[in-house]
């Protein structure tokens, strides 16, 4: 006699066009039976669950996405990239695109990507590196899309004092694959908590914080487009960020200036190099 009859009569039914669809649903309808067999919710706490989904789709805006928000606060977005960006060694790790990426200005090399009131508080900073294949030839023309939090850990769409776009910038690496950029140290902030994704975390234990950290989107004709982050050795979030976004080849630690870059004043450099891997790339080819 089949152990979960009620479990075969719903996997017998799933019966779609998309076979991919079929085996998705198929997949999480298993491990959800699964999951009220072990801890064997009752009614309440059924529909406690189901209201934390509506209220979280309710948070959602064109500017927020809650969902992305409590999928990272779980692991989950972190885990679906790994599975989906495997490579070369030597390729730079992905990592996620978090929920505040929005459409950034084209600016030249050299430009300051911060304009608000954070440049007159901040600590001056110098972003710069190179863009390669994985075969270390550089990228000549790759886009090198930029976005990072104020030094009051806020983006611009968090904060009136700030213009859509700023601390945002869309880079064209030169024929040597060279990019840099001028903008300010970004600080360690707490993820939003004022919805479901704060109620998860008090409701774990966890605290909200992401270390401090720079992101990127990095794309060149013929190789797979690269969404991932630079954090910055020595905040003490690294170990315990609420996302699980950190990877240790993406730390890099500022070093302290007081020359070039055309700076006039003292500053700190931040350093990272980008690998791509080529589209098409297979373990063993």
């Amino acid at each position: 006699m089949d152990a979960n009859p009620l479990l075969r009569q719903v996997l017998d039914q799933i019966d779609g066009p998309d076979p991919r669809v079929n085996e998705l649903v198929s997949a999480l309808v298993s491990h959800l039976h699964a999951f009220v067999e072990e801890v064997r919710p009752t009614p309440e706490e059924w529909l406690a669950g189901i209201s934390f989904l509506v209220e979280t789709g309710r948070m959602c805006t064109p500017d927020r996405n809650e969902f992305i928000l409590v999928s990272d606060m779980l692991g989950l977005t972190s885990a679906v990239d790994d599975v989906n960006h495997v490579g070369p060694a030597n390729m730079t790790p992905s990592s996620v695109e978090g929920p505040f990426h929005s459409p950034a200005p084209v600016r030249e090399l050299g430009d300051w990507v911060s304009d608000g009131p954070e440049r007159e508080r901040g600590v001056p900073t110098v972003v710069h590196g190179r863009v390669f294949d994985c075969d270390g030839t550089p990228l000549a023309g790759a886009s090198v899309e930029v976005w990072q939090a104020s030094d009051a850990g806020l983006y611009d769409s968090q904060d009136d004092a700030q213009e859509l776009g700023n601390l945002r910038g869309v880079f064209t690496a030169d024929d040597d694959g060279r990019y840099w950029f001028r903008t300010i140290r970004p600080s360690s902030y707490p993820v939003p908590t004022d919805g479901t994704g704060g109620v998860l975390l008090r409701g774990i234990g966890r605290h909200p914080m992401r270390p401090a950290h720079l992101h990127y989107r990095v794309a060149a004709e013929g190789h797979r487009p690269l969404v991932t982050h630079v954090f910055l050795a020595g905040d003490p979030y690294l170990g315990s960020d609420a996302a699980y976004a950190v990877k240790e080849e993406l730390v890099r630690r500022p070093r302290a200036r007081t020359e070039g870059w055309g700076m006039e004043v003292p500053y700190e450099e931040i350093e990272f190099d980008v690998n791509l891997v080529p589209v098409g790339w297979k373990e063993g080819a």
